[in-house]
């Protein structure tokens, strides 16, 4: 049966409202207003409530209101006292998670709050081991929240993305939480993992992220459609047995999670895989669906 989950450990993030193509919510003492696809719905707060609350309002020029990218035009317009950066937390039994957020030029921060879920699951995974500093692979790792996690919990860890500045951010928020160690990997995803396949390597956690379309450091092209089942059928090759855990989030519009529950169940056959759907609970009503997630753990 599907699974719909929402985070249920911030105190630094809730989503105050969403509707007509918009979300409102809060990271730390900031309130930003940003765009959302999925947000067809009306508003329950009114636009000069809205106004009123936002620290910052990301507008995006596109005509396409349904299907967003990241070749946008468009920017943050900010009160004075917004700054381009601040701090937040996240707490879960012993982990003391402490992020660094940012206004981007994509209308990104840093976070997606709903992965509070998987860090959970990551934490509770590693820490239930009796093994010495597990190895975890983290694809598409973006600023490295889940790294950290993992590193947090006692996991050797290996961070791979193709994107220079989010290795930099990723390496930021290591030192952040007094960590260190992690090892930073600037490559695309696919051919990492083909490369660890054939040097015989094994994890015991792997997380991917894919995004529904992108760029390796060399011009590499990425599409979920096209490129998934190969990646899920190569990992699946460096997952120990026993003692392990894994990961599938996707964030593409109109994907179902039957469409990421169908790949991994071909490559992880003997497994009891969990899937569903991400979802941030509202303050106000009309909760924000955000994205599929395949995971399990033995």
């Amino acid at each position: 049966m599907m699974d719909l989950l929402y985070p249920t450990s911030w105190k630094d993030y809730e989503l105050i409202d969403s509707g007509e193509f918009e979300k409102l919510e809060r990271f730390g003492k900031y309130i930003l207003a940003r765009p959302e696809p999925q947000a067809i719905w009306q508003r329950v707060l009114p636009e000069q409530e809205w106004k009123k609350l936002a620290s910052a309002r990301f507008a995006r020029e596109q005509s396409d209101k349904f299907r967003f990218t990241d070749e946008v035009k468009g920017g943050w317009n900010r009160s004075p006292s917004m700054p381009e950066s601040w701090q937040i937390n996240y707490q879960y039994k012993e982990l003391n998670l402490s992020l660094r957020l940012a206004l981007t030029g994509f209308g990104h921060v840093g976070i997606f709050p709903e992965q509070g879920q998987n860090w959970n699951f990551i934490y509770d995974s590693i820490t239930s081991w009796d093994t010495t500093k597990p190895r975890v692979l983290n694809l598409f790792a973006y600023t490295g929240a889940a790294s950290v996690v993992a590193k947090s919990a006692g996991a050797d860890v290996t961070h791979v993305d193709a994107s220079r500045p989010g290795l930099n951010w990723a390496n930021q928020n290591m030192q952040n939480n007094s960590l260190d160690g992690i090892r930073w990997v600037y490559e695309d995803a696919l051919k990492f993992v083909k490369r660890e396949v054939k040097r015989g390597n094994k994890y015991q956690g792997i997380i991917m992220d894919p995004p529904p379309y992108g760029r390796g450091p060399e011009g590499e092209k990425w599409t979920l459609q096209e490129k998934l089942n190969e990646l899920i059928e190569q990992a699946s090759q460096l997952l120990e047995q026993n003692n392990s855990f894994f990961i599938l989030s996707m964030y593409a519009v109109g994907l179902s999670s039957l469409v990421g529950y169908n790949v991994a169940k071909t490559h992880f056959p003997s497994r009891e895989l969990q899937y569903g759907e991400f979802f941030l609970k509202s303050k106000n009503g009309n909760d924000l669906p955000m994205g599929t997630f395949v995971r399990f753990r033995r």
